[in-house]
């Protein structure tokens, strides 16, 4: 009987992030279109909350209206398919590595007063934790690349990657085997990271400063959000390297720079300002050159430029 209960809380959990993925999805749409650098509406003249004179660029609801305007209710959803498999794929991948580390049974021990016992079970969790990460984030990477790439040809009204089985023949033909991978190194770094940030600092918070049980959980929320701002660069590198050389026009010049490693474009989105772009989704502001006005929008140049 509790075999058959787990199986069922487990279903009614994928259930669950499904419905929650389909309600952020165009979101999360619009948020990777302004990491790979693309700005459909140009910014018009505002003031900063300091009373300065700034130009403000849309927020995420104004960003996803537009691309209702464009593409109606149903393109907000484009590239909603491979992104839920990519994250069933990766919640059921966790799950049996979980399984088999014996994790479970780590998290489930009576604490204990003995500083060396406390210590042990922290590495334990976090080498668990580093260990189902990166098999989640490996095994997801191809729907993953799919995804980002379905999504970004709304930046020049490609149909080059229809579906998940014609998208895996077009990387394929694009970039080989290694296409599957676009992005993967800077996701990994990022995630791990993250993981090893906000555990070392939840464990550290929690030993020395908190010891109320109700009080670490919120640390371990807040310390996770923090991290995940810290490392958030990685994710925008990572969604531009899956995209850059994929045959698309938000790939190429002059929307993006044609980038050889994800320590090239790192460095060019540094220079210019731009790890954090999309960072900010309420209140966003440009600072830079102008755009150069084309039929399908505005381009920004390639150049110094800031948005946040």
């Amino acid at each position: 009987m509790k075999v058959v209960k787990d199986n069922e809380n487990k279903w009614s959990g994928y259930g669950l992030r499904i419905f929650l993925n389909t309600l952020s999805h165009p979101f999360e749409y619009a948020k990777v279109l302004i990491q790979i650098g693309y700005e459909p509406i140009p910014p018009h003249p505002s003031k900063t909350l300091l009373g300065k004179p700034a130009l403000k660029l849309p927020n995420i609801f104004q960003y996803v209206k537009h691309i209702k305007t464009v593409d109606g209710l149903s393109g907000c959803y484009r590239g909603l398919g491979p992104k839920v498999c990519g994250n069933l794929i990766s919640v059921v991948a966790t799950q049996k590595m979980i399984d088999y580390l014996d994790l479970n049974r780590a998290e489930e021990e009576e604490d204990t007063h003995v500083e060396e016992n406390r210590k042990q079970k922290f590495l334990k969790c976090l080498k668990g934790d580093v260990i189902t990460h990166t098999t989640a984030i490996v095994i997801s990477q191809p729907f993953h690349v799919i995804t980002i790439r379905i999504m970004s040809q709304f930046v020049g009204k490609e149909t080059k990657y229809v579906g998940i089985f014609d998208s895996i023949g077009e990387i394929y033909r694009q970039n080989g085997i290694l296409g599957f991978f676009s992005g993967l190194i800077p996701r990994l770094i990022g995630d791990i990271l993250s993981v090893l940030l906000a555990s070392g600092l939840t464990y550290a918070i929690n030993k020395y400063l908190i010891e109320e049980k109700e009080l670490q959980n919120y640390t371990s929320a807040a310390i996770c959000m923090l991290s995940s701002s810290i490392m958030y660069p990685f994710q925008v590198v990572s969604n531009c390297m899956a995209v850059t050389n994929s045959g698309l026009m938000a790939g190429s010049p002059p929307y993006m720079m044609h980038y050889n490693s994800w320590i090239n474009c790192w460095t060019d989105l540094s220079s210019r300002n731009q790890l954090k772009r999309g960072s900010s989704l309420l209140v966003r502001y440009y600072k830079g050159p102008q755009f150069v006005a084309g039929s399908k929008g505005n381009i920004p140049l390639l150049s110094k430029d800031k948005s946040f």
